[in-house]
């Protein structure tokens, strides 16, 4: 597998990093981790606007899904090679009505599944293309999901946004990465249920067994490199910030 960062910044886009999204390809097959605030135009330093074969949504924030709304425009009103035939987009219970929504003005109230095949998400094992994943229901105000990538004996997993949470460190058990969001500060924000400091990402990475830390989904307003030496304190496995048009082979 090939996982490529497109965006990593946290609740806004930074000057360097538009918000989550991931890009993970492997047999020639794209599925792409969340599409947040600026993600569409930085996808396309990576691949064509339509060679995408799924995306996952795991949740409906906007740092995490506001770009498919433009993605909408992109492949709804295509005009060369016709429209495209819609492409699997699994995300959590109401998915379709939040993206409709958000547009607000949509040619019918469906028209987002013309282009667009919904599938929700819950708690299971399923195969999107080459990969088998796992999803698992992590601690977030909203429903929001982890998710665990399979491929060749390989896995990645994606934290996603979450508080401390025992289903994620089972989803991260023995990962080849782990990539988990840091949004808090160790001692500074301290509020149940909403995101992981660099430590409570580290501890997490070392109860799982995970081999190697990337975190993501820093704020422009968090220091990175603390969240990094707090990580690095109590994970003895390599831990890195994840960075735009980073790329790892897993």
């Amino acid at each position: 597998m090939k996982l490529t960062v497109v965006g990593c910044s946290g609740s806004f886009p930074s000057a360097e990093s538009a918000c989550s999204s991931y890009l993970v390809e492997a047999d020639g097959f794209r599925l792409l981790l969340d599409m947040g605030n600026g993600a569409l135009g930085e996808l396309q330093r990576h691949c064509g606007l339509y060679d995408l074969d799924a995306i996952f949504l795991s949740h409906l924030h906007a740092d995490h899904c506001i770009d498919m709304c433009a993605y909408f425009v992109a492949r709804y009103y295509r005009h060369d090679g016709g429209r495209c035939d819609p492409i699997p987009v699994y995300g959590p219970e109401g998915t379709e009505h939040r993206l409709t929504t958000a547009y607000a003005d949509t040619p019918t109230a469906s028209s987002m599944s013309e282009v667009f095949d919904f599938h929700t998400v819950k708690p299971s094992t399923f195969d999107i293309g080459p990969f088998t994943v796992h999803t698992e229901r992590v601690a977030h105000p909203v429903e929001a999901y982890g998710i665990r990538v399979e491929h060749g004996g390989k896995s990645l997993t994606y934290s996603g946004d979450t508080g401390l949470s025992p289903a994620l460190t089972e989803l991260a058990r023995d990962t080849d990465l782990f990539l988990c969001e840091a949004a808090f500060t160790d001692g500074k924000e301290n509020i149940p249920d909403l995101h992981l400091n660099g430590r409570e990402a580290g501890e997490t990475a070392t109860r799982a067994g995970a081999r190697r830390l990337v975190l993501t989904h820093i704020p422009p307003w968090t220091d990175p490199q603390v969240n990094l030496a707090d990580a690095q304190a109590v994970f003895n496995g390599p831990v890195s910030l994840a960075v735009p048009r980073l790329s790892y082979d897993i």
